[in-house]
């Protein structure tokens, strides 16, 4: 169990920034955030960048899927902030030697990258970070074939269902832990998404959960002082 529970701002700190923004996650590297939760996707040209879903249309002035364009055809649209979509290794440069928990979801559920493990994997490898990095995925094949090319990081399946037997099935999957919707007795390392509400995250925090994902990390690290 736990003996802290780390607050994750949700794709850096939508409460106040665009999501996955460069911006958002300066922010929380200079305000003492404890850990950056960000999805990674692959270009055209197998470059990761970092957006949450497999289309541009939401969070930016464009439209389209991201693997249908190259990155230098996705630079010329931006976020709401006028950035441009942030690489992922524009992100680690910006994250340094800052001393912050990352957890990298691999956003493969619905589009599955060819080589995306193996290319995020070698990329995250070629910086030198406090913290090794947390790879989550909904996509349980994308953690095995990630186990295949370096088992010795730390892997968490991401589910909205309850799981039978957990920690059973944590230890089945080689697994160092499960990001979870809601809260399950039983296992000795979860995170749960996304909570915004203080009574719901001070129950968590009583259960002393591996860590809470949120909008908002400011309003959320008031409860654990």
């Amino acid at each position: 169990m736990s003996l802290k529970t780390l607050i994750f701002g949700h794709r850096g700190f939508p409460a106040k920034f665009p999501e996955n923004s460069l911006a958002g996650f300066h922010y929380t590297l200079t305000h003492q955030i404890d850990g950056i939760e960000f999805d990674v996707h692959l270009t055209k040209d197998q470059v990761p960048v970092i957006m949450h879903d497999e289309t541009i249309d939401r969070t930016t002035n464009g439209s389209g899927e991201i693997c249908s364009y190259s990155l230098n055809q996705l630079r010329q649209f931006q976020l709401k902030n006028q950035e441009p979509i942030p690489t992922l290794a524009e992100f680690l440069q910006l994250v340094g030697q800052h001393e912050v928990q990352l957890n990298l979801e691999l956003k493969t559920d619905q589009i599955h990258y060819p080589n995306i493990e193996k290319i995020v994997l070698a990329q995250v490898k070629q910086f030198s970070l406090v913290k090794p990095v947390i790879f989550s995925s909904f996509n349980l094949a994308t953690l095995k074939n990630c186990q295949k090319l370096d088992p010795h990081q730390q892997y968490c399946w991401l589910t909205k269902q309850r799981v039978a037997e957990p920690e059973a099935f944590v230890e089945h999957e080689h697994l160092a832990g499960l990001h979870l919707h809601q809260f399950q007795p039983g296992i000795k390392c979860q995170r749960i998404w996304t909570i915004d509400d203080p009574k719901t995250a001070k129950t968590l925090l009583a259960h002393h959960v591996a860590g809470i994902i949120t909008n908002d990390f400011e309003k959320l690290r008031q409860l654990c002082k």
